[in-house]
């Protein structure tokens, strides 16, 4: 038998008003333990939360705290896995905020803050896997980039992935087939759709690109490496 973690600790500051809500998740998750509330009582705990509460967390249905329960992975069991530590709110502009611990919910992790902290948005942290044996394939982790309309989530082992299959000196970033238009300028192929913007370019791997004819346009295309990404 082995026990398995999912290891957390990041900070990131937000609004006083924004403090305010962070500081009300564990009043509200004390109203979701206790199940023999009736709806007329829980709707009053619920008001009782405040107005910026509810806009953060807009009700699905009639249960007042249907909203709130969509940022967990199991709503019925409504647990965050991670202490939430508000800083005292001071004569400051900011309040800063720390979420650690050993079993931390990501996915809800990301959208807590998506719904609460929007002024530290775009926003991302760092998780670990773990475990207490010294068994292959336990460990690993990966990140998440938290912005205002999504979430991305990303793991070392993709990226573990995607290094075994490059070639030895294959450029990490990929490659793109480019050619000039007399009128729209610097024009990027995608394999469906044909030239356009570079947003929408098919990026293939040095092997596949070795294995791809280039397509037929007024000027010669050619291959282009793509640039590392912003940090």
């Amino acid at each position: 038998m082995a026990n398995h973690f999912t290891k957390a600790s990041f900070t990131f500051v937000v609004t006083p008003a924004e403090a305010d809500i962070l500081r009300l998740i564990d009043d509200a998750i004390e109203v979701l333990d206790d199940p023999s509330l009736e709806a007329d009582r829980r709707a009053a705990r619920f008001s009782a939360l405040g107005p910026a509460f509810a806009a953060c967390f807009p009700a699905a249905d009639a249960d007042p705290f249907s909203g709130f329960l969509e940022i967990f992975s199991d709503p019925d069991y409504p647990r965050l896995g991670f202490t939430l530590q508000v800083d005292p709110t001071d004569s400051g502009d900011t309040v800063g905020v720390w979420i650690y611990g050993e079993q931390v919910d990501i996915e809800a992790a990301a959208a807590l803050i998506q719904a609460t902290a929007r002024s530290a948005l775009p926003f991302g942290f760092e998780y670990a896997l773990d475990c207490d044996r010294m068994r292959p394939g336990e460990f690993g982790g990966g990140f998440v980039v938290i912005r205002e309309d999504d979430i991305e989530f990303g793991g070392s082992g993709r990226g573990l992935e995607k290094a075994l299959a490059r070639r030895p000196g294959e450029a990490e970033h990929g490659l793109v087939i480019a050619t000039r238009d007399a009128e729209e300028g610097l024009l990027f192929w995608n394999s469906e759709a044909g030239f356009g913007s570079l947003e929408t370019a098919t990026v293939f791997s040095e092997a596949e690109a070795s294995n791809t004819d280039l397509p037929i346009a007024n000027d010669q295309p050619e291959w282009l490496a793509l640039p590392e990404p912003l940090a």
